[in-house]
């Protein structure tokens, strides 16, 4: 008969689940830091956000761009997660493993779409319409 083994991972409860979470979190930043993507969208969200103060964006205006970038942060993880699993997955290429791939590209489009035109908006408006 087979005999039951405690599992190699072990759930953390309480304050230590708080600190595993915050290390695994701090370990995707750091592997999405990997991403040249990843880079090239912090580069245009730094320069939107100085853009805005520039600008004269209100505390608001500048609150909803950190929210979208964050939004575009957290697809672009998302897509890198989906490429890595689909990588060792299945390392030939297939139809099912191109789709997956450009629907998490599209989704990191989509979103880099609306903060671009939230941008447009905001800086236009305070530059030509203030």
């Amino acid at each position: 008969m087979a005999e039951f083994s405690k599992p190699t991972v072990t759930k953390e409860t309480g304050i230590r689940h708080f600190f595993a979470a915050a290390s695994y979190s701090w370990g995707g930043f750091q592997r999405l830091l990997q991403e040249s993507a990843f880079r090239q969208e912090l580069l245009f969200a730094g320069i939107s956000l100085i853009l805005l103060i520039v600008v004269g964006a209100s505390l608001g205006e500048i609150v909803i761009a950190l929210v979208l970038f964050l939004g575009v942060f957290a697809i672009e993880a998302m897509n890198t997660a989906v490429e890595e699993v689909i990588d060792r997955i299945s390392p030939e290429i297939s139809n099912v493993g191109k789709h997956a791939k450009d629907l998490g590209s599209f989704a990191v489009l989509c979103m880099l779409v609306a903060s671009g035109l939230y941008m447009l908006y905001v800086i236009g408006n305070h530059l030509f319409f203030r």
